[in-house]
């Protein structure tokens, strides 16, 4: 077995900084003969077991502790997200701001993912939707744009990688928010009814305004998101709906929102959709209970990534218990005296937390800032706490010899 590991790449397993965005681990893990073979069992085994990281049993047994396979995964797709990151233009006075800095052929090269075994396929923009006061046209260009590139589909096409993964995988991966018109978007926070096409009959699945006005809005000249995404699923399916396929959606922040109501949609949209999961980083609340039984229903998988310390994962609205009764005097707001529980019902703010939560904290870290929201909040934090991130009872080991830089993304 250890042979075996020997034989792997060293280049896997060199100092990583996450795609340059500031954490480098120096812990190798193959400083030992036996890390060698554990890495070997895990490698060997991820074929096998790659529906239950997948969230096919709900990651039963998976999070606390966490399962080192598990935790390898997380941090691979979560580099997906980082390229998304990475590859948007944030320069407000560039002729291309908004955009992808790369070509769709050298994107995922650029950003460290040229050996991934994936292939971008669709670049996928977004549009914000909300109405514009007046005054804001005598403001810069870059104040009221409207579409901006979000982040892509990759395909995976490496039959080596194909093999090792146990089928092949379709990576939709989303940024956060990063444009003027995308942050009043994330204010509006009362919810809002799905489209009939969304909405199953009897149902009354409720997702925050802001969010669904981004995934559905469409202008003149750029079809909406949700569009781009069925569009090349439907492609997708058609050229490899015979062979084990699986969808994973991440997304960090908004991301995480978009990542979720994305996978609601296809799992609502195709009536033979693979297994659809959803990574999600630091996400806000998105929708109702009733929004929640529905993704329940569909099978969809979402595992949500937690910082305890992050005020995002705290919003929009407040959040009712975890009973699905269908009585509404069942809907308890934490905390809340009974008329003012009323008037919040009354607001639509009563959200629902969704899928399964893997909990972080960054006081466990040594490295982390605590007293600083941005920091809890940027995704090389979670990445960070999950590489770290041993149980509930051990948050955080004392092998991670992972530093947090303030190297800005570039």
């Amino acid at each position: 077995m250890c042979d075996q590991v020997i034989a792997l790449k060293a280049s896997i397993f060199k100092r990583r900084d996450y795609g340059g965005l500031g954490i480098k681990n120096s812990w190798n893990p193959l400083g030992s003969e036996l890390a060698q073979c554990r890495l070997a069992t895990r490698t060997a085994k991820l074929g096998d077991k790659w529906t239950e990281y997948q969230g096919r049993n709900h990651w039963e047994g998976l999070l606390d502790p966490l399962d080192d396979g598990l935790r390898s995964e997380i941090l691979r797709y979560g580099e997906f997200v980082e390229a998304a990151y990475r590859s948007f233009d944030f320069e407000t006075s560039s002729p291309s701001y908004a955009t992808c800095r790369f070509s769709r052929n050298s994107m995922l090269t650029e950003c460290g993912l040229g050996e991934s075994g994936y292939k971008l396929t669709k670049n996928l923009r977004a549009t914000c939707g909300v109405e514009l006061p007046r005054w804001i046209w005598k403001a810069p260009s870059w104040v009221s744009m409207r579409s901006s590139w979000i982040g892509y589909l990759a395909v995976c096409n490496n039959k080596e990688e194909i093999a090792r993964l146990g089928r092949r995988d379709v990576v939709i991966a989303y940024r956060g928010t990063a444009t003027c018109l995308e942050w009043i978007e994330n204010l509006r926070a009362t919810l809002t009814y799905l489209p009939d096409d969304l909405s199953p009959k009897g149902g009354e699945p409720m997702v925050e305004s802001g969010f669904l006005s981004i995934y559905t809005s469409r202008s003149t000249t750029c079809p909406s998101l949700r569009d781009l995404v069925r569009e090349e699923i439907a492609r997708v399916l058609q050229s490899y709906g015979d062979e084990p396929l699986s969808v994973t959606i991440v997304g960090h922040s908004l991301g995480a929102a978009l990542a979720t109501l994305t996978a609601y949609d296809l799992t609502t949209s195709f009536d033979h959709a693979p297994l659809v999961t959803v990574l999600s980083f630091g996400g806000p609340r998105v929708g109702n209970r009733s929004f929640r039984n529905q993704l329940d229903k569909s099978g969809t998988r979402i595992l949500r990534i937690v910082n305890s310390d992050d005020l995002i994962t705290k919003v929009p609205g407040f959040v009712i218990d975890n009973n699905d009764r269908a009585d509404k005097r069942a809907i308890q707001v934490a905390g809340l005296p009974s008329w003012l529980q009323k008037r919040v019902e009354d607001m639509q703010w009563v959200y629902a937390d969704v899928g399964k939560e893997l909990r972080l904290s960054s006081r466990e870290s040594p490295y982390v800032n605590q007293g600083n929201a941005a920091t809890c909040h940027d995704l090389k934090t979670y990445l960070h706490l999950v590489d770290g991130f041993v149980s509930s009872t051990c948050p955080f080991k004392a092998t991670a010899k992972m530093v947090l830089s303030r190297r800005p993304i570039s």
